[in-house]
């Protein structure tokens, strides 16, 4: 569809429904996450371990061919944890899985298809033992990971940094660049003259931004009827 075709009510319904899903389907998995939390399409988010923690503001956008994995795993001595700071978002089809440790610190940002890990899940000369070698992984504040990039095991990424779409990161990228390829390699440093805007700023009020979003929702639905909204469901025209 090109436009949103539901009334205002029925969008606001749909909005209610996320909330109850996330609640009590998604939300109880995670150990500890704080205020704030959006789950869009929360049937498409997948939360299985111990250890999963989230800070305030996380939003996680799925959809149903790629949805998003958050997985630890518990095997002999090796326990995973999984921390992600305030202000995060997680877009269609990033996974993270952990058998140590990975952390991602506040107002990071991954996009469609990213994926961390910080073991290699089968040993490299016992192929049947399971996760092999671990080490953990940090994403300092303010990361932004591209679409389909790889973050690998024992990898630290420094504060603002900017990972390229498709990257594949095996060592420890510096604070102020963007790093791309395969391996990645810094290509570019940040101009440091300029100021950044971390999401943080989103939510210095939260109450007038939910308020702002309302507001806008009101105003793009407003001329739509549920007989419209019907037709485009069962019978959707070129243009709809």
């Amino acid at each position: 569809m090109i436009h949103d075709h539901r009334p205002y009510r029925a969008k606001k319904c749909y909005l209610w429904l996320e909330y109850f899903y996330a609640k009590h389907f998604v939300l109880p998995h995670f150990e500890m996450v704080g205020a704030g939390t959006l789950l869009m399409k929360p049937w498409n988010i997948n939360v299985h371990g111990a250890g999963i923690r989230a800070g305030s503001n996380l939003h996680i956008i799925t959809a149903s061919d790629r949805k998003v994995a958050l997985s630890t795993w518990t095997f002999e001595s090796h326990q995973g944890h999984i921390a992600l700071g305030d202000n995060c978002l997680l877009c269609p089809g990033v996974r993270i899985d952990s058998a140590s440790s990975v952390v991602v610190k506040d107002n990071c940002m991954l996009a469609a298809g990213a994926y961390i890990t910080d073991a290699d899940w089968h040993d490299i000369y016992d192929r049947t033992r399971a996760i092999g070698s671990t080490a953990s992984v940090t994403l300092q504040q303010n990361v932004w990971v591209g679409d389909g990039a790889t973050i690998c095991k024992g990898v630290t990424i420094g504060e603002n940094s900017v990972i390229g779409a498709g990257a594949v990161v095996v060592s420890d990228i510096p604070d102020n660049v963007i790093a791309a390829g395969n391996p990645a390699k810094v290509v570019k440093a940040l101009d440091s003259e300029k100021e950044l805007t971390t999401r943080a700023m989103l939510f210095a009020d939260p109450q007038a931004l939910a308020l702002e979003m309302d507001q806008i929702d009101q105003y793009v639905l407003k001329r739509n009827g549920y007989l419209q909204w019907l037709r485009t469901l069962l019978f959707p025209r070129t243009g709809d």
